[in-house]
């Protein structure tokens, strides 16, 4: 057995020299997940690990050296207070996208059972904390990737989420509007979408993490609107007359997606702002 503090700064540098943005708060989670050892043992400084211990909390380590996001490495992650199952294949739930959680929740709030469509769901972490906080609502969550939608189903179950019913479509394709109307049996008070909105020139340019993450859930294409352009056209008229379609976008995207509502007859634009200040979702409202 051996105190934790012979290895913590050596293992701290490690982050550190691979360019990991918060090292302390990384090494801390990963020791946790590792060796059970939770934060406030890890802090006080008594702590002891065993030889069995230590490789493992290396193994983790060096696929974090690699860019392995945290995440990944941990297997789940905490969205809206809920917890995911994620991994190789999924995108990671982010704090940004709260934001459109809370604009969805703000446009259902005096809708007594809404009926809520989440496009492009990936894990569903968004059409799941819709659901959470709306019991009475119906969510189908619609996702294309294999692999997306593994964990799309598992963070049902994980979250007991009886009122998300997961399709796996493509959004693109002609025929799934209304394949995703006569599976709801109504139209929608509510469609949400946190597409993929990195232009494709700029993939390249992403942190190496994001650069883990599935291209599919990231590509919106040259200009990174095809998607909103799209979606907006396909499936305005899944929407009830009253009802809201709201993206998250991109930090130089707002003008663009309001002109797309703009031009396919949505009005009551609505932007609302992340915690860093940007224009981070866009809402129309179907005359």
């Amino acid at each position: 057995m051996v105190n934790l503090q012979k290895y913590k700064a050596k293992w701290l540098q490690n982050l550190e020299k691979a360019g990991v943005f918060a090292p302390a708060f990384e090494l801390c989670e990963i020791i946790q997940h590792a060796a059970g050892i939770d934060r406030a043992h890890q802090l006080a400084g008594d702590a002891v690990l065993t030889d069995k211990q230590i490789d493992a909390v290396e193994e983790l380590l060096a696929l974090r050296c690699k860019g392995t996001p945290l995440q990944y490495i941990l297997g789940k992650w905490e969205f809206y207070g809920l917890d995911f199952f994620v991994g190789e294949g999924v995108l990671i739930p982010r704090a940004d996208t709260e934001t459109l959680v809370e604009l969805g929740l703000k446009l259902m709030k005096n809708v007594p059972a809404p009926h809520i469509a989440d496009l492009c769901s990936g894990s569903g972490c968004v059409a799941i904390a819709l659901a959470k906080s709306l019991p009475l609502s119906q969510v189908a969550a619609v996702e294309l990737s294999d692999a997306a939608y593994g964990y799309l189903t598992r963070n049902i179950k994980l979250n007991e989420a009886h009122n998300v019913k997961s399709l796996q479509l493509d959004v693109l394709a002609q025929s799934s509007p209304s394949i995703l109307t006569k599976k709801n049996t109504a139209k929608f008070d509510l469609i949400i979408s946190n597409p993929p909105y990195i232009r494709t020139s700029d993939l390249k340019e992403l942190q190496r993490e994001v650069q883990k993450e599935p291209v599919m859930a990231l590509d919106g294409t040259a200009d990174g609107l095809h998607f909103y352009r799209e979606i907006t056209r396909l499936y305005k008229n899944c929407l009830k007359k009253g009802g809201w379609l709201a993206y998250e976008v991109g930090d130089d995207q707002s003008t663009d997606v309001q002109n797309i509502l703009e031009q396919n007859g949505f009005a009551n634009i609505t932007v609302q702002n992340d915690l860093g200040g940007f224009e981070r979702v866009v809402a129309g409202r179907r005359k």
